[in-house]
């Protein structure tokens, strides 16, 4: 694991404008791993000359090619899987099983999904009299957040290449190797110089002043509600594109019907999985009042299960953890009843929490409604089926969800009248076809599939 001292602009990696870093953390046992540029605004300015540079070749590239080019970024993120599992561990604090099958794996299926949809994509359509062309919409800023460190990178960087455009990709500064790593296969891959570009460094400094680059077109963003509120009005400002991927509150259902262990324990494992630390996690699991007793009973066993250090990671950093133990405290305080964990750190070094649930949690407490992002889940009781789907939707919140039932037909029915972007159904499995994004405050766009492709396209029609 090498930590490059320089910024990835124009096809190589050069010296950055200033002389500070930004030290990066391991959370496991808190020693410094690395230092990276702490990037300015100069360092953004020379990265979106360079993609405008870029931009009118790479969008004249036939589809074809750029397919190709992303099949061989993906081969080479195929290839280099184990040394981004041990980077992503190192630096995220992910077990090593997880980040090999998630944060390794998951990014070379998403990059393989648009090297296909590249060569098969109809970018130009006839429409009656007219023909409409779908062309890239420019330059484009990539946020990207510490959780999902490569997946985020790859789900804004694969669809933007697909669709034509040139990328700037300011990382979350928890997690600036694995960008660095991704920088070096774009690179081996053989993409032409400035078509990406990399500039490390913090949100406040580099990732503001990549928002309000006035020659950035299009300007996608994951991380909190709050920070996407305020890039949203930057754009707005500025009249360009926003793709917002924000906060997430998702519930749980489990109708009367379901095989409760199962959903019981898969919901566990889903909110368990990266320590919590994910905007999709289903937090609030919905029981009926009949089943309720039996549910908490189960949970708390699930939860055993995961033991900090070993099933569980670490948070990112203290400030998180500091968080996230802020939030079981107040659970506990507004009287929600702990059944597992709680705020007492669980190992005396790292940033571990306790995966912890809570049990007599009424709609309208603190942890039912603000993301937690941390192991924590809470077990709400409903009378019927729509007083769950009341809860269900009363959040600002509509990013993911599931739903269990005896049968689908019945678990959809439900999931038709959640206000959220994606909901599994009976345990459904990921698909790096299906769009993902939020209604409400979770956000604007989506990502992956066809839609996520859409995302970086802007439409012109001729009329004959």
């Amino acid at each position: 694991m090498k930590a490059h001292d320089g910024m990835y602009i124009g096809g190589a990696w050069r010296p950055a404008a200033g002389k500070d870093t930004v030290a990066v953390v391991n959370p496991a046992d808190e020693q410094v791993i690395a230092h990276v540029p702490a990037g300015t605004a100069e360092d953004v300015d020379a990265a979106v000359r360079a993609a405008r540079a870029a931009f009118p070749g790479w969008a004249a590239t036939p589809p074809a090619e750029r397919a190709a080019l992303i099949g061989a970024l993906r081969d080479v993120l195929a290839a280099r899987k184990d040394e981004i599992a041990g980077t992503v561990t190192a630096e995220l604090g992910s077990p090593l099983p997880m980040s090999q099958m998630v944060h390794a794996g998951v990014p070379v299926l998403v990059a393989g999904s648009y090297a296909e949809l590249a060569a098969t994509y109809a970018f130009e359509q006839r429409h009656g009299n007219s023909t409409v062309f779908l062309e890239p919409v420019g330059v484009v800023g990539a946020i990207t957040p510490w959780n999902y460190p490569l997946h985020q990178i790859v789900a804004k960087v694969a669809p933007a290449l697909a669709a034509g455009c040139t990328v700037v990709l300011k990382p979350a500064e928890d997690t600036p190797l694995t960008a660095q790593l991704f920088a070096e296969a774009t690179e081996e891959a053989g993409l032409p110089a400035g078509v990406f570009n990399l500039v490390t460094g913090l949100g406040p400094v580099a990732g503001q002043a990549l928002a309000e680059h006035e020659d950035v077109d299009l300007v996608s963003f994951t991380g909190s509600t709050a920070v996407g509120r305020q890039i949203g009005a930057t754009a707005g400002g500025a009249i360009k594109r926003v793709a917002l991927e924000l906060g997430g509150k998702s519930a749980n259902v489990i109708l009367p019907s379901a095989d409760l262990a199962k959903a019981v324990n898969v919901g566990i494992a889903n909110v368990m999985s990266n320590s919590g630390q994910t905007c999709s996690a289903w937090t609030r699991m919905l029981v009926d009042a009949e089943r309720y007793e039996e549910a908490v009973t189960l949970a708390a066993a699930a939860v055993a299960k995961y033991v900090p250090g070993e099933r569980v990671g670490p948070l990112v950093n203290a400030k998180q953890q500091a968080r996230v133990r802020g939030y079981i405290e107040k659970g506990i305080e507004e009287g929600a009843r702990v059944v597992a964990g709680g705020p007492e750190a669980p190992l005396s070094t790292g940033y571990y929490v306790s995966p912890t649930v809570f049990a007599d949690v009424t709609p309208e407490m603190t942890i039912a409604q603000e993301e937690i992002f941390g192991p924590v889940v809470s077990i709400l009781k409903y009378e019927d089926e729509a007083d769950a789907l009341r809860i269900a939707n009363g959040t600002v919140y509509g990013l993911a969800g599931a739903v269990w039932a005896a049968d689908d037909a019945e678990a959809v029915a439900f999931a038709r009248r959640m206000d959220t972007g994606q909901v599994d159904i009976n345990g459904g499995r990921f698909n790096p076809l299906a769009p993902f994004g939020g209604y409400k405050q979770s956000g604007v766009g989506r990502e992956l599939g066809e839609h996520g492709l859409a995302e970086y396209l802007q439409t012109k029609s001729l009329q004959f």
